[in-house]
């Protein structure tokens, strides 16, 4: 159920937000919230992260369903038996569930978070919510393997 919740939530903000951004702005458009620091941007993002890949719709739709099934396969798996474990993988899925909205709609993927001086490229929160889970995932995963390769203290 966390997991579901948690997939929903991501994906609904995440929807929410594009929908603001695309009904109230044009693309290109950027209105800044801290001056030199942060704006929100509007742009449409044909390829992945960092813009690479671009014009490949297509290979994005079958890589996200094929990604997407195995994500679904871990959380009622590896999910099943950690709570943060569920919460990692839920964050990945919302965040690909709503890009992959925005590729198969159009093709295109809506991005706005514009971090000027620190960050080069415009993304969304779909794309923090995947960062965010890999990271996340990853530090436990790695922390599981030392645990286990940690001798036993007598």
């Amino acid at each position: 159920m966390l997991f579901w919740t948690i997939t929903l939530a991501v994906l609904a903000l995440d929807r929410a937000v594009k929908y603001v951004v695309t009904a109230n702005m044009q693309v290109g458009q950027s209105i800044p919230i801290i001056e030199t620091f942060f704006h929100i941007t509007f742009v449409k993002n044909p390829g992945a992260a960092f813009g690479i890949l671009t014009d490949k719709r297509w290979f994005f739709v079958v890589v996200t369903i094929a990604i997407l099934a195995l994500l679904f396969y871990l959380a009622f798996t590896m999910g099943k038996n950690s709570k943060f474990t569920a919460v990692c993988l839920a964050l990945i899925c919302g965040g690909a569930i709503g890009n992959f909205i925005d590729r198969v709609a159009s093709g295109l993927v809506t991005d706005y978070l514009d971090f000027r001086g620190i960050w080069p490229y415009i993304f969304n929160l779909a794309d923090s919510a995947i960062v965010v889970g890999v990271i996340l995932l990853a530090w436990q995963l790695i922390r599981d393997e030392l645990k286990q390769e940690k001798p036993s203290e007598k």
